[in-house]
This record gives structure tokens, C-alpha cells and sequence, in this order.
């Protein structure tokens, strides 16, 4: 199997077992309960749930989508989350392989960089979730996300020597960060502080990868926010004043700046021959 490939699926199974633990996160996180007590158990019978209950994905469907104790239901969601997070892992695997590995001189700082976009996948995921449940993205993950992100990428940054990299990303963590304040100061009643919050982690995970990484990044939140907000109107689904969580939006355009920014940007500048 070729890397690519083989990097694709170990992170989506790695992505399986995460998700099983992210579901956790998003019930108990906006609740201010603890993600390690007490162990799974059914919300609704409080039974604790077996291990071989507890296999992403295949227990869902051996149990036929109900509690082996009480027989309630168990969401769709949950094997949902499951797969989703083990395609989000493989799909930034794959890009890792064929985009970002070669660009690095230690094969350790790499590895350390796919770690820190996964766990930026992760924790996307999460906040995603979590604000369209209730339009909150909570401190307890946003905080400790500048923490990992921070340390990660300036190991990466110290293994390959490349310390304009990490100033790049603390440039971009501080100008995000503060033009999200802006808009926030400017017209408080369009996003919340935890948008202004958030925005700092994806201006440093932008930035990383690059200017275009930063700018298309933040481009595409506000873009594809608005188009979304278009159709909701158009389809009257939503009305001007319907409050639509900005976070997930956020997210999606942060990794649409991580993936594609540089080519998008550099494409821009050689349309209008600045580059």
C-alpha cells in the first residue's frame, strides 16, 4: 500500500476512536460535566456501557440502535460522528501525505504537524457541533486549543529550523483574533466573543501554512456563512433576524484556507500579475 493511501487509513481508524470520544464531548461539555466520570453509560438508564458496546460504528448497528438495557433508541448521530470523524482524519491524512509531507526536512516534525491538523480536525468537529446545539463554543475547548496548537507547530517549526513559520502563525493567531474583535466591537449583535475566541486558534493554524492559508481562510467564513444565510432566506427557512451560530462557518473556512489557500492565493495574484 502505498504511503498516501496507508496514511489515509490509519488516521481514519484512529478517526473512528476519536469520534466515539467526541461524542462524549459534546454532550458533556456544554453541560460542565466531566469527560472522564463517571465512564459512558446510557443518558437515559444510567447502565454503564459494556466495552464490546463501545466499538465505533459496529455496535451502533449489532445493537440495532437501542440500549441493551433499557432498549430507548441511541441516535443516528453517534455513528455519525464516528464516521464522520474517521473521514475528516483520513481525508487530512491524505493531504498530509501528498501536500505536506515532502515540504519538510525532519520526517519527525511532520509527523508532529499531522498530529496537530488532526487534532484541529477533532476538535472542529466538536465546536461545530456544540454551536449549532446550543451557539456556544465552549472555553474549555477553544483555550487549551491555542496551548496544543502553539506547542505542536513550534516543535515542528524547531525540528525543521523554520522559525519564520512560526512567527508567520503567531502573526496571523494575533491579526485574526483582533479583526474578529473589530467586527465584534463594530456590530455586536453578528458574533459573539467565542468567535472572537476561536478565531485566534485558526489564525494560528492558518497561518502555518501560509499567508493565502490566512486570508482565503478567513474569506471563505464569511463567504460561505453568507451564501448559506442566502439560501436559508430564499428557501424561508430563516429570517433576517434568525440567529445561524457563525462558528461552524468559521471552521469550514479555515480548512478550506489550509487546504486550497495557497493555490486559491497565488492563483488571485497571478490573474491581477502580482506574482
Amino acid at each position: 500500500m502505498e504511503l498516501p493511501a496507508a496514511g489515509a487509513a490509519i488516521a481514519a481508524l484512529f478517526g473512528l476512536l476519536i469520534g466515539s470520544f467526541l461524542n462524549v464531548v459534546v454532550w458533556r461539555v456544554p453541560r460542565g460535566e466531566s469527560i472522564a466520570h463517571p465512564p459512558s453509560h446510557c443518558p437515559r438508564c444510567g447502565h454503564r456501557i459494556r466495552w464490546y458496546d463501545n466499538v465505533p460504528v459496529i455496535s451502533w448497528l449489532v445493537l440495532r440502535a437501542k440500549c441493551r438495557d433499557c432498549g430507548n433508541p441511541i441516535s443516528a448521530r453517534y455513528p455519525a460522528v464516528e464516521l464522520g470523524t474517521g473521514v475528516a482524519f483520513a481525508l487530512v491524512g491524505l493531504w498530509w501525505a501528498l501536500v505536506r509531507l515532502p515540504q519538510h526536512l525532519s520526517v519527525v516534525a511532520a509527523l508532529v504537524e499531522l498530529v496537530a491538523y488532526l487534532y484541529l480536525a477533532a476538535i472542529t468537529i466538536a465546536l461545530a457541533l456544540i454551536d449549532l446545539d446550543v451557539f456556544r463554543l465552549p472555553n474549555a475547548i477553544v483555550y487549551p486549543a491555542y496551548v496544543v496548537g502553539a506547542v505542536l507547530l513550534g516543535l515542528v517549526a524547531l525540528l525543521d529550523g523554520d522559525g519564520w513559520g512560526a512567527l508567520r502563525a503567531l502573526i496571523g493567531c494575533v491579526a485574526l483574533f483582533l479583526f474578529y474583535l473589530i467586527v465584534v466591537l463594530v456590530y455586536p449583535s453578528g458574533m459573539g466573543l467565542g468567535d472572537v475566541k476561536l478565531a485566534g486558534v485558526l489564525g494560528l493554524f492558518t497561518a502555518w501554512i501560509g499567508w493565502g492559508g490566512l486570508t482565503v481562510g478567513a474569506f471563505a467564513a464569511f463567504l460561505l456563512g453568507g451564501v448559506f444565510g442566502v439560501v436559508l432566506l430564499i428557501a424561508q427557512r430563516a429570517g433576517r433576524k434568525t440567529r445561524i451560530p457563525f462558528g461552524p462557518w468559521m471552521l469550514a473556512g479555515a480548512w478550506v484556507g489550509i487546504v486550497a489557500g495557497e493555490p486559491i492565493a497565488g492563483a488571485y495574484l497571478r490573474a491581477f500579475g502580482l506574482a
